[in-house]
């Protein structure tokens, strides 16, 4: 039974609940029952940049209530753009007729660690002639993303000012089509593309592109717009820019990184949850593996049912871009792989440094053996990657109850799981992260059985 303890602050969504950062999870129950899942963030936030674009009003359904989402709402709103909810719920309409420039410190104010800022450059370019990046600094925005995004702009005609506030990018001479081949097919620099691309003079050719689906769904909305968008085989796109683009109104694709979440945490705990409005296409590789590791599923027309089909099997995962195995589904799997019989091999090619995590694990009971290099195995078939990292999981091993600190989102809720599926009492502390991208958490946990108590 939940209580709450300390409940001083006032929620930033509406759940009454969400007011501390520091969880008291007892574990070692099923989770069983309905979650629901809303649009992805990874479209909807990209979404909401591209109503800047349109000379009419945009309505965008299906909105997650989670902080990415109020992050880029401020920052709509800061440039003039005004922002409503409705005309249902879950939905939001922009008007961006009021468009106006704003200064770093306010840009900077509202984004906080958030990449979204970078992705207003193009539209921002074809609106107001300029577009403002504050200083997010390595650590929070890294080398290589900014690199891609500058690289891109720079293509287009744009130049860049560094100052100490941040950069100025202007486009002295207007924005125009160009040939740009991305080094790797970074989601982040396609939808830079493709967000510059639509009002750009002339045709632009991008290759190496990334092709996810919320890629695909983005594309969706910007061609309701009236742009004109193709794609080829061998990650091709085709962009030819056009004059002017009007409101959209679409709703998000559903977010396949929360159902995979909700799916891990049914196989991890030995419970039942029917993950609603998840759909089989978008999941085929993830189902593939759940699968194979010893889930079960049915799909129905309004979801997915999750379960356990016995004893958890080892499986060998290779994360790529799509259509491989999403990065951000190998965390909350890895939680589930602590219970198979035997040894499992989880390779992680996208980011760097993204098995750390595993060490709490470590300290609630699992044997996890993370290979900073990677490995060589002879069943590979992703290309290795210098920046790769491999974790061997050997199981089963009982989990205990620990204390730790969220250090990311997907991290984090794979902690989250682990402490929920251990015996015993867990703090879990720094959960505030979670809000960025699971939405209504704590009343999906209450709606599953889950016994915790919000601490802090």
């Amino acid at each position: 039974m939940k209580t709450l303890l300390n409940d001083t602050a006032e929620p930033t969504s509406g759940e009454k609940h969400m007011t501390g950062e520091t969880l008291r999870i007892t574990g070692g129950r099923p989770l069983r029952g309905r979650v629901e899942v809303k649009g992805a963030k990874n479209l909807a936030t990209k979404a909401m940049v591209a109503a800047l674009l349109g000379e009419t009003t945009s309505v965008l359904r299906d909105v997650p209530d989670i902080s990415d989402v109020q992050v880029v709402r401020s920052l709509l709103e800061v440039h003039g753009v005004t922002v409503e909810e409705g005309p249902e719920p879950g939905s939001l309409t922009f008007d961006p007729r009021g468009a106006v420039a704003a200064h770093f410190e306010e840009i900077d104010a509202h984004a906080g660690a958030s990449r979204i800022p970078i992705l207003f450059c193009g539209p921002l370019l074809h609106l107001l002639g300029e577009a403002l990046i504050p200083d997010l600094g390595g650590c929070r925005i890294g080398d290589r993303p900014i690199n891609f995004h500058m690289d891109a702009l720079r293509a287009f005609g744009a130049v860049m000012d560094k100052s100490y506030e941040g950069i100025r990018i202007t486009a002295p001479d207007g924005l125009h089509g160009a040939a740009i081949e991305l080094p790797y097919p970074s989601v982040g620099a396609t939808e830079q593309v493709l967000l510059t691309a639509v009002r750009a003079k002339g045709t632009t050719e991008l290759r190496n592109a990334a092709i996810e689906p919320e890629i695909m769904d983005l594309i969706a909305v910007l061609q309701k717009m009236g742009a004109i968008i193709s794609y080829e085989p061998n990650r091709v796109i085709l962009i030819e820019g056009v004059e002017t683009l009007r409101g959209y109104d679409h709703r998000c694709i559903f977010d396949r990184n929360e159902a995979a979440s909700w799916a891990c945490a049914a196989l991890a705990t030995d419970g039942e949850i029917f993950v609603g409005g998840a759909k089989q296409q978008e999941m085929l590789v993830f189902l593939n593996v759940f699968r194979k590791a010893g889930g079960w599923f049915d799909v129905h027309e309004d979801g997915i049912l999750f379960r356990r089909d016995g004893s958890l099997k080892p499986v060998m995962v290779e994360t790529d871009v799509h259509p491989g195995f999403m990065t951000d589904w190998q965390q909350p799997l890895i939680v589930a792989l602590t219970q198979a019989e035997g040894r499992s091999i989880v390779h992680e090619t996208v980011y760097e440094n993204r098995l750390g995590f595993t060490a709490a694990l470590n300290q609630m009971g699992a044997d996890i053996v993370v290979h900073p290099d990677g490995l060589d195995t002879p069943d590979r078939r992703v290309p290795r990657r210098a920046l790769e990292q491999a974790a061997v999981i050997n199981g089963p091993t009982p989990l205990h109850g620990a204390d730790v600190v969220v250090p990311d989102l997907r991290g984090g809720y794979s902690y989250l799981i682990a402490a929920l599926a251990a015996e015993g009492e867990s703090i879990v502390r720094n959960v505030d992260i979670l809000r960025r991208g699971y939405e209504k958490l704590f009343t999906k946990l209450d709606a599953l059985g889950a016994d915790y108590d919000v601490i802090g």
